[in-house]
């Protein structure tokens, strides 16, 4: 179905997605956001090995981990303002992501689990906004 402009208009799925996609990326955010303010209460529910690989991490892990976070935000807005660069959001994230592990990973505080979830989040809102674009949905 047509909308503005010609563009396709999208199933209620397709928001439905975008919507928890900003929930999800938001609360990361946050939680990114926190860290970096050195929020005392976050913090203390870290082990101390965690807490201290985030006192001590190298700069590229930094920026990995910043990637990923703020990579997997600005594709969620851009999914939800319909914008076709969402891919390279999602893109970037997962490189992003898959870099702040592989840090965790040699540092030897990383949990199994939680990359796994992370990771194939972003894999799927990838897969998704590349659908999406597929399916005329973002411009």
């Amino acid at each position: 179905m047509a909308g503005t402009f010609g563009a396709v208009r999208p199933p209620l799925s397709f928001w439905v997605v975008a919507g928890l996609s900003l929930l999800w990326n938001g609360f990361g955010a946050y939680l990114y956001t926190l860290t970096n303010l050195d929020d005392a209460a976050l913090l203390a529910s870290a082990p101390p090995a965690m807490q201290d690989y985030i006192a001590n991490m190298p700069l590229w892990a930094h920026i990995a981990w910043a990637l990923g976070i703020w990579g997997s935000l600005a594709g969620s807005v851009l999914l939800l303002l319909r914008v076709r660069h969402a891919v390279a959001a999602f893109g970037v994230s997962l490189l992003g992501a898959a870099g702040s592990f592989t840090a965790q990973g040699l540092a030897g505080v990383l949990e199994p689990a939680q990359p796994v979830l992370i990771l194939a989040v972003i894999a799927f809102l990838l897969w998704y906004a590349r659908s999406a674009v597929t399916a005329g949905n973002l411009r």
